[in-house]
């Protein structure tokens, strides 16, 4: 059991899991709003000894070393290396600090968000069709980079509308092989494909000026990604042609001005952000934490 338990913004549990973090510690704080610097980060952890966070905020050594209580951290997002953790997750573990985070409570509304968002585009829903007349996903060619989970899904979904699909990633997989998936290599992909899907972890760019290159015209690219996979210079150049990008954030677009490029589509919504997510979102949380407490 925690002695005080702080929440320095908002994690979007839901109710129930939020009145379930009382078992957890004697006391629990839960900021409404987003601290602004590593100062006021500092701050509302004070002498707690458990702290939770979302994705919006970072825990830095800065502000880490201000505060001597913290046993535990919660990630109420996702964790995939402490490379892209929005925490200083090798100097928390140098203190003893455990530090956990959850994978694959948001995915499905990804998936959902790039069926919709293709569908529309091919078949001219309330836009010009993409092919000049309506076309399905049928014999489509999609790139996965990327083939994690939700890499995988989307792959999944796509191979269920009839599309042809190849993908890249840091190894070829046996279970993708299986489904009659493609492992290629990264340019062959881009320039083989109609679609690509970015489906990489938080600040990996793999899109540079050769790949955009190789990418070629007459392309859609999606980024499902919480950061631009791509270096932004040959990015902007790219979509000077017959191109388009879908990106659900701007976060994951990268530089606000490109919101008005007309071949850019922002929804500027986080996608995978539904009520199931959340479902899931908290029972993973609450999850850890009784793990860590035994």
């Amino acid at each position: 059991m925690f002695k005080k338990l702080v929440a320095i913004e908002p994690v979007s549990l839901i109710p129930s899991a939020e009145k379930a973090l009382r078992t957890f510690a004697d006391e629990v704080i839960m900021y409404p709003d987003i601290p602004a610097d590593d100062d006021e980060v500092a701050v509302r952890i004070g002498d707690a000894d458990a702290v939770l966070l979302s994705y919006t905020s970072r825990i830095t050594r800065t502000a880490l070393e201000k505060c001597p209580n913290v046993k535990y951290i919660g990630m109420c997002c996702s964790l995939y290396s402490p490379e892209s953790a929005n925490v200083d997750i090798l100097y928390a573990n140098s203190r003893g600090i455990t530090v956990t985070g959850i994978r694959d409570y948001g995915d499905e509304g990804v998936v959902e968000y790039v069926v919709s968002e293709l569908v529309r585009c091919l078949h001219g829903f309330d836009q010009e069709p993409w092919d000049g007349m309506a076309r399905e996903i049928t014999g489509l060619k999609v790139g996965i980079i990327g083939l994690g989970k939700s890499g995988g899904m989307i792959a999944d979904a796509m191979k269920f509308f009839g599309a042809e699909i190849t993908y890249y990633s840091r190894s070829e997989k046996e279970e993708a092989k299986a489904k009659g998936y493609r492992f290629l290599p990264l340019g062959e992909l881009l320039a083989q494909s109609d679609v690509v899907c970015c489906c990489l972890n938080k600040n990996t760019v793999l899109l540079h000026e050769a790949e955009f290159k190789q990418l070629g015209n007459k392309k859609i690219l999606f980024n499902t990604g919480l950061s631009p996979a791509w270096d932004e210079v040959p990015f902007i150049e790219w979509l000077k042609g017959d191109n388009l990008c879908f990106c659900d954030t701007s976060g994951a677009l990268g530089n606000a001005e490109l919101l008005a490029n007309p071949h850019v589509r922002c929804m500027q919504v986080s996608t995978g952000r539904t009520r199931q997510a959340f479902d899931r979102l908290s029972e993973k949380v609450l999850a850890n934490l009784s793990e860590y407490n035994g």
